[in-house]
């Protein structure tokens, strides 16, 4: 604790800088991810090529993807912009599966009413398909803010400042407590992450609310058996 309490500056810069490296990528996976997915779910030809391509993107090691991202985009090797650019293609690569089966989860029935009723392929995605798969694909939202702020650490080997780079400078000045605080605060970011995108999936999706509660009311008014 002597070490945490003398370098909580250091900690909490730490801790900024590897929220700035996390939460673009996380952004940018749903915002890219969500016309692709849309195609996997929309067109049976693509499904197959988009799902098979994301999750190739995801098998890729992330020492390789550092070292080959700079000659593509024209980066440095120890910029920051490769280890955003990394963690949004792994982010698609989750995400875009989650899409394409939040929005097949949504019931045809429910589409089919939508088009009787005039809605064109543009309004039924963004007031029909969307907001009933938003449960799901907030799901799958909380699955990549965690692993981006898992795979964030690993920038630090590259000289992106992070919280991973108090494990790599415990190990090389031998402080356990340096490499602790590194693994309890990546822990707490991620859940810190996690509780906001809670909330505001309870902001957006309020009817989700409503559902749980009617489901809960209908429990309590279910009939008690009585046996003699």
């Amino acid at each position: 604790m002597t070490w945490v309490w003398a370098n909580l500056d250091l900690i909490w810069d730490r801790t900024l800088d590897h929220l700035i490296l996390s939460v673009p990528p996380i952004i940018l996976s749903f915002v890219i991810a969500l016309p692709l997915g849309w195609l996997a779910n929309r067109f049976r030809i693509s499904r197959g090529v988009i799902l098979t391509a994301s999750g190739l993107l995801y098998a890729i090691p992330s020492f390789p993807m550092f070292i080959v991202l700079p000659a593509l985009v024209g980066t440095t090797l120890r910029s920051p912009l490769n280890l955003v650019i990394a963690l949004t293609i792994y982010g698609v690569a989750l995400m875009v599966r989650v899409v394409a089966d939040g929005l097949a989860s949504v019931d045809a029935d429910v589409q089919r009413s939508a088009v009787a009723v005039g809605f064109s392929a543009w309004t039924n995605f963004w007031q029909v398909e969307l907001p009933l798969s938003g449960p799901v694909l907030l799901a799958g939202l909380r699955v990549v803010a965690v692993s981006t702020v898992s795979l964030a650490t690993v920038g630090a080997v590259i000289g992106a400042q992070s919280l991973g780079s108090l494990f790599t400078d415990g190990f090389q000045r031998g402080i356990q407590a340096e490499i602790i605080t590194g693994i309890v605060a990546t822990v707490l970011l991620a859940l810190l992450l996690d509780g906001a995108l809670v909330a505001a999936g309870r902001l957006a999706l309020p009817w989700t609310r409503v559902r749980k509660d009617v489901k809960a009311d209908a429990r309590l008014r279910l009939p008690v058996e009585v046996t003699p």
